[in-house]
């Protein structure tokens, strides 16, 4: 009579034990290899890729594309605004070293001349990549934008001197952003503008 009860409590812990792992299980989860890794919300970063088994663009699937092109249509928005303003600091980490000392050589020469810059970025009407390759350690990616922007310059006496400070304008703009894949900081730079 004994052993029955005991058979059953192990059958009845048996069962909790069960339990207990089925409710974990449905309330945790279980990794399934698909899980968001957080480094990747960054805005500017990319889908990390390894230098040693991948020797070209085959991450740049259309997910990628689509990531990139969110990022990369917020870092012209910004890039355009703050260059606008005459303040770098902000869009610094997004600028390629000599891309950086030619817009602050740019907005010393407009200080200089006491000359002053107005922009109201409008939006974005397209932003489609042009191309995309691998160079070295590094990845490239050229983007085509097409934007609506108000803008003029006006002198030290407020006086209007280029654009029109009443008209949209429709801009064109070829850009150039690359990203090291064997460093940790996961912003691409923008590397070139205007490319012919």
């Amino acid at each position: 009579m004994s052993y029955s009860f005991e058979y059953i409590d192990i059958i009845l812990l048996a069962m909790i034990a069960g339990f207990i792992f089925l409710r974990l299980r449905g309330i945790l989860g279980k990794k399934s290899g698909f899980e968001e890794d957080i480094t990747q919300s960054f805005p500017h970063e990319f889908p990390n890729v390894n230098p040693v088994k991948k020797t070209n663009f085959d991450v740049f699937d259309d997910k990628a594309k689509t990531e990139f092109l969110s990022g990369a249509k917020i870092a012209y928005e910004n890039i355009i605004t703050d260059f606008s303003k005459g303040n770098l600091k902000g869009i610094k980490n997004l600028l390629e070293k000599n891309v950086f000392k030619q817009f602050e050589a740019a907005i010393n020469e407009r200080e200089k001349q006491g000359n002053k810059s107005e922009t109201t970025f409008i939006g974005i009407n397209s932003a489609e990549i042009k191309n995309h390759e691998r160079n070295g350690n590094f990845l490239e990616v050229t983007v085509d934008f097409v934007s609506e922007i108000i803008s003029c310059v006006k002198d030290k006496n407020s006086k209007i001197i280029a654009g029109d400070p009443e008209k949209v304008k429709k801009v064109y703009d070829t850009w150039k952003f690359s990203k090291n894949v064997k460093s940790n900081d996961p912003n691409w730079a923008l590397i070139e503008t205007n490319i012919n």
